[in-house]
């Protein structure tokens, strides 16, 4: 038998150098910062979008402001992530546009 793997458990290792794990564990011990903000360019991308094309998300992916190239599925996912955001200012502009929407008919 080897002297310093007969001391040790197995599964264990040998840490060198304590103070990294030390700091290591005190970072982990802070709650996790969440974002709990969009960035501006990302609601008016979203809001724009939603104006000019409803919910039709392949028109979105055609226009020419759609300038990140997002397919139809990723702009979708934007506009799920900005309802979750935001649900009571979503609602708010949803309802704004439905009369510019009947006087267009």
């Amino acid at each position: 038998m080897e002297g310093a793997s007969s001391a040790q458990q197995p599964g264990k290792k040998i840490v060198w150098k304590p103070y990294v794990v030390n700091e290591m564990e005190y970072e982990a011990s802070f709650p996790e910062k969440k974002s709990n903000t969009l960035s501006r360019d990302l609601i008016d991308y979203v809001r724009y979008m939603i104006q000019n094309h409803g919910e039709n998300y392949k028109e979105m992916a055609r226009d020419e402001k759609n300038y990140y190239q997002d397919t139809p599925k990723q702009i979708k996912r934007k506009i799920n992530v900005y309802k979750n955001f935001y649900p009571e200012e979503y609602k708010e502009f949803i309802a704004s546009l439905k009369p510019e929407k009947m006087d267009v008919q």
